[in-house]
């Protein structure tokens, strides 16, 4: 199956569209022209919020409105298309497979006679497009915390894996399994002792998993058996469930064979989704010195609701139509000013909520060398905090950007918050997905400056239908991140104050 956006009708649109109009002189903080950018903040993001955009979701009607607007905005404001490439202006293709589990089958063996269990008890899921493991030996390995194995100790055989409490069969569970993969194992079989349910397992793993079309996906099988559906299974072998969580629990425990084969199999059904990143830039006068990166992503995830609500749309008020109105009111502001040295890239990512996808196929198609890059700033979510909140680094640390972006916000008299508190968030961004490929990205932001007020969104309308219109939106906050954005870009543009690039 594939979607696909109008994208010719969105270059259309751009061709009949007139340049730049006058705006007033931008004030201090606080001042009528603070209330008029908020205001025009507000109006983009109700135009993008709005239930004709059906929650801008990738490879949907959606997205060609999204990217309508967007493009007319930014051709319109006075920049140029920033792909590049002739064949692609404005709009840089990315194309999505969404795999979502088919089917699935586990068959046990005990002296090479099959075992009977139910098929309800037992869940295998694979990340390809078919994955098969036939009669493989299995290995009972524990909790498999802190232990490194050999290639020869798991080599063509299934790991059996104690699920434990709940946290640890969370993300830990799956750093865990991701382990036992890369050590050879050709399959991990997770037993379900502890808090999480296979009903648990399978409705989060029902929904699709998402991989760039040009990646090669692999095949891992990973399953999942409720305790008491291997406790049966054992039946027969000299050895039961309750003795081998016991030996796990030893710290001279080393793997046992159980006596046990095992024939998995799964499935997926794939589906092409055919969407966009929109790239726009400010040329500047020294080119070859390098490129500004201001980046937000467009997408949300469109119609979520349950059929019985009310309220079927999420319209990713906050997250991130705040963002990309930022965004697209940084470029009127920088535009309106001097020529800068180097040249300034605005990127709106597609398929943020779906894996920072969008980020990535920036950074592996660039329209520029990613060494070119000074500095990359992204923004999400900035409709949060009041006028005068206290910016956050997100991803502090993690580059050599700190130091100058605090004597920029001491010489626009911000405040900036000590300490790295807010990298809890920085893997949920898309700067993560560029500083994977070395490009110095941060979020500079007040919508981190409090972090309660930003757990208490996570925890409140955060991708859910009631982040949409219906809700007071605050953006004094936003205002000051437009204004230390605004002051940032020009500082890492300037090749007198930033002569070389940065690492």
């Amino acid at each position: 199956m594939t979607r696909g956006t109008a994208i010719p009708a969105v270059r259309a649109a751009l061709a009949g569209v007139m340049l730049a109009f006058a705006l007033p002189a931008i004030a201090a903080p606080g001042s009528r022209a603070d209330r008029e950018l908020e205001e025009r903040l507000r109006a983009h993001i109700e135009v993008l919020a709005s239930d004709e955009f059906q929650g801008r979701e990738p490879g949907t009607d959606g997205e060609a409105k999204t990217l309508r607007y967007l493009g007319r905005q930014w051709f319109d404001i006075g920049l140029v298309s920033g792909t590049n490439d002739p064949g692609h202006e404005w709009f840089a293709p990315v194309t999505l497979i969404a795999r979502e589990p088919a089917g699935d089958a586990a068959q046990f063996y005990r002296k090479g006679r099959p075992v009977v269990t139910p098929q309800d008890e037992v869940l295998v899921l694979t990340s390809g497009k078919r994955s098969l493991v036939r009669q493989a030996p299995m290995l009972f390995v524990g909790k498999a915390k802190g232990q490194e194995y050999t290639r020869n100790e798991l080599a063509g055989r299934v790991a059996v894996l104690l699920d434990g409490d709940e946290a640890m069969g969370g993300a830990q569970g799956s750093a865990r399994q991701n382990q036992l993969l890369a050590q050879g194992a050709s399959a991990v079989l997770t037993v379900l002792d502890g808090e999480r349910s296979l009903e648990q397992v399978s409705n989060r793993r029902a929904r699709s998993g998402y991989a760039l079309a040009n990646d090669s996906v692999g095949g891992d099988l990973e399953a999942f058996i409720t305790r008491e559906a291997m406790a049966r299974v054992l039946k027969g072998t000299g050895k039961t469930l309750e003795e081998l969580s016991a030996a796990a629990r030893q710290e001279d425990f080393k793997p046992v064979p159980v006596g046990l084969s095992v024939t998995l199999e799964a499935t997926t059904r794939e589906t092409t989704i055919r969407t966009h990143n929109l790239i726009g830039k400010l040329p500047g006068r020294r080119p070859e010195a390098g490129a500004v990166l201001l980046l937000a992503h467009w997408d949300h995830f469109g119609v979520c609701g349950t059929e019985a609500a009310e309220d079927l749309v999420c319209n990713g008020a906050i997250d991130n139509a705040s963002g990309v109105a930022v965004l697209t009111e940084l470029a009127r502001r920088l535009a309106r000013g001097p020529q800068m040295d180097r040249d300034v890239y605005f990127l709106a990512t597609t398929a943020e909520e779906l894996g920072l996808w969008g980020a990535h196929a920036f950074a592996e198609n660039p329209p520029l060398p990613l060494g070119q890059i000074v500095a990359a700033f992204n923004i999400d979510s900035v409709a949060i905090a009041p006028r005068g909140t206290p910016l956050a680094i997100v991803g502090r640390g993690m580059t050599e950007l700190d130091g100058q972006i605090e004597q920029v916000a001491r010489a626009e008299r911000m405040k900036v918050v000590p300490g790295d508190e807010a990298n809890e968030f920085v893997k949920r961004q898309d700067g993560w997905a560029l500083l994977q490929h070395d490009i110095p990205a941060v979020m500079v932001t007040t919508a981190y400056g409090n972090l309660d007020r930003m757990r208490a969104f996570f925890d409140g309308s955060y991708h859910r239908p009631s982040d949409d219109l219906s809700q007071s939106l605050e953006l004094g906050g936003a205002s000051d991140d437009l204004r230390i954005l605004a002051a940032l870009t020009r500082w890492f543009a300037d090749i007198r104050k930033v002569p070389a690039i940065q690492k």
